[in-house]
């Protein structure tokens, strides 16, 4: 968490995330340079082109493991340390997918008789043809997204543009996949004979959305359920023992909105499954020090009242709770935002 979102604040941790990233990229392009040229010795292509490619397809699968990330770790909270500090991918995934891109046009543009980027733009216009199109646009496309998401990857930003709209620019990650697969395969099956290529973009793409696939089943299944609504209105959570200590149950109210009901020992709260950082799954988190601690990036708020403990002032909506007959029942209209919302005591009816 930050309370006045200062610059990034390099521990051992994040220094470490970023060196094994840094020697991951740097061996994976050196192997790809090394296979290249011992695959073909006599008539490999030059090392800058090698270099380019493997670039491009170290960008590709920096940007692969990205989406991948987010199904693994509603999977598994094993994940989760991946997930903490995610974003530093998406900015190393920008700038080899740049670096890529500024060889590729020094390379192919850089000494044409006419501007580099007015070469690039205008060297092929061949649009209604498959086998011949353009493909460098698909890229630049995705490069441009990828540039936007990476200069609003800060905290800063995510105050500026507010929750809400910072998670929607940062969905277009999916579009930006979506242009560089077929700028991948659109361009290598131009210039690569073996099909090897073309199947590993085809590969990542099928993993990134079967991986999708399986954790939106799994999450439908995990301890999500569309509650019963009682006559007064108030809707059917379960029994107490339902709920893990510490830990929450999430109801789906039917309407779009899901509330996390925590239990800390006798103690029945509910708050909104929605934090206020990066819209993260509270429920999936648990109680720390008396606080909901998001399980994505660690942000807390008091289970009675919603608000971050100081010096924070992040805010998220709280829910009346009651137990009747033993069973725990939640209302599904939130307390006034940051109002203290007096906690269920289980053994009470």
């Amino acid at each position: 968490m930050s309370a006045t979102y200062k610059a990034v604040q390099w521990t051992p941790a994040k220094i470490g995330y970023d060196a094994v990233t840094a020697f991951g990229v740097l061996g994976f392009v050196a192997s790809y340079i090394a296979a290249g040229i011992s695959a073909a010795p006599d008539a490999h292509p030059s090392e800058i082109q090698l270099a380019m490619r493997a670039l491009g397809a170290a960008a590709f699968v920096l940007f692969t493991v990205i989406l991948l990330i987010g199904p693994a770790a509603r999977m598994s909270r094993r994940f989760l340390p991946l997930l903490y500090n995610r974003r530093h991918l998406g900015v190393t995934c920008f700038a080899v997918a740049a670096t890529h891109a500024a060889l590729s046009i020094v390379w192919y543009h850089g000494f044409a008789q006419i501007n580099p980027l007015v070469s690039l733009l205008t060297a092929n216009p061949r649009f209604d043809s498959i086998t011949g199109f353009p493909f460098e646009f698909l890229g630049i496309g995705a490069l441009a997204i990828l540039f936007l998401m990476a200069a609003t990857s800060h905290d800063f930003w995510n105050a500026l543009l507010g929750p809400r709209l910072w998670k929607a620019l940062h969905m277009a990650a999916y579009p930006a996949y979506a242009l560089i697969v077929a700028h991948g395969l659109l361009g290598v099956t131009q210039s690569e004979p073996s099909p090897l290529h073309a199947a590993a973009f085809g590969a990542g793409a099928a993993i990134v959305a079967a991986a999708h696939l399986a954790a939106g089943l799994r999450e439908r299944a995990r301890d999500r359920i569309i509650a019963a609504t009682t006559a007064d209105g108030w809707l059917h959570v379960g029994a107490p023992e339902l709920i893990p200590d510490k830990r929450a149950r999430i109801v789906d109210t039917g309407a779009g909105a899901r509330i996390a009901v925590f239990r800390e020992g006798a103690r029945i709260t509910a708050i909104s499954n929605r934090c206020r950082h990066q819209g993260g799954p509270l429920g999936e988190g648990r109680i720390i020090d008396g606080c909901v601690t998001c399980p994505w990036h660690g942000f807390q708020y008091r289970p009675e009242d919603g608000v971050s403990p100081p010096p924070y002032r992040e805010r998220v909506a709280t829910y009346p709770t009651k137990i009747v007959g033993g069973e725990v029942f939640v209302h599904p209209h939130p307390a006034p935002l940051g109002a203290v919302t007096a906690p269920s005591i289980t053994g009470r009816s």
